[in-house]
């Protein structure tokens, strides 16, 4: 399998040039859910048309971290609609066979985010390492925690591969610190989960020392947790995964010591136009990892 990776934040809209051959394709464009991270995602897929007329992308989105019926229907009604590729943000491996059916009629699938485990069919797929971006998570906990504290884990949605990694990533940056796990709880990746989560774990756990959250929205939930119980910032090591919907807003106020910065519009632009050189039949990498980073205070102004 081929990696192309790709670091740091610029968009790459304006510079990537589409291939002559490939003028005049029809695309969809399918994120999961309303969360910012997805909304930055489309955007991007709209900024690459924009830089690209010949591009034309029809766009579709889930209505929450677990609609694979929403899904579903997009991508039929896609194909119906005459689309040469679509890039997806599979919300579930139940997606894979109404993929094939779009596939044995033609047309080219590019994943976005996360892959499907088992299924070889996709052209490329365009992501964050997960598993390598929980590890640099778990390294920073490492570096702030000692042997015998607790720590709380805020899944995102268990058995999604992608967010699964985040977690066992994270844990094997741990490196062999002998912390006691407390809770390691599913919150659909939403804030409100978050709050619920975050204060089951603080109320069965006065001592707590570190909560992880794998996804964004669960993050900013165990702040509004964790200042809901009367807990000074400096009292608990709060890290995130996402850098998204509030999260830059609570490292800086001292609420998040850390999160993991994924590259949405790189993800985005990367993933259209792997699909728009497929379609060209040109040869592009099945594997794309659009890096990620860790946010703290110290460097927080470079995401802001």
């Amino acid at each position: 399998m081929k990696l192309v990776r790709l670091l740091g934040g610029l968009a790459l809209a304006a510079s990537i040039a589409v291939p002559a051959t490939a003028a005049d394709v029809k695309l969809g464009f399918i994120t999961k859910f309303p969360v910012p991270f997805f909304a930055t995602m489309e955007n991007a897929a709209k900024a690459y048309a924009e830089a690209n007329p010949g591009v034309e992308i029809i766009y579709g989105q889930g209505a929450s971290s677990t609609d694979i019926e929403g899904q579903i229907a997009l991508i039929e009604s896609m194909v119906t609609q005459g689309v040469q590729g679509i890039a997806i943000t599979p919300v579930d491996p139940t997606v894979a066979p109404t993929l094939d059916r779009a596939i044995a009629d033609g047309v080219k699938v590019v994943l976005m985010d996360n892959s499907i485990p088992g299924w070889e069919n996709a052209t490329a797929l365009a992501t964050t390492d997960n598993y390598a971006a929980g590890k640099i998570a778990g390294g920073y906990l490492k570096s702030v925690l000692k042997a015998g504290d607790t720590l709380g884990i805020l899944e995102g949605v268990p058995g999604v591969p992608a967010l699964d990694d985040r977690v066992n990533g994270m844990l094997e940056g741990l490196d062999g610190l002998d912390v006691e796990i407390v809770g390691r709880n599913g919150t659909n990746c939403t804030e409100e989960l978050g709050i619920s989560v975050a204060d089951d774990l603080l109320t069965a756990n006065p001592d707590l020392k570190a909560i992880y959250a794998a996804c964004g929205p669960p993050a900013v939930g165990a702040a509004q947790a964790i200042s809901n119980a009367g807990i000074a910032n400096d009292a608990i090591i709060l890290v995130g995964f996402d850098a998204c919907c509030g999260e830059i807003e609570k490292i800086v106020s001292g609420q998040e010591d850390a999160t993991v910065a994924q590259y949405p519009s790189k993800m985005a632009e990367l993933g259209v136009d792997a699909l728009v050189r497929a379609i060209a039949g040109e040869d592009v990498p099945t594997l794309i990892d659009s890096g990620a980073a860790l946010v703290t205070a110290d460097n927080v102004a470079d995401f802001q």
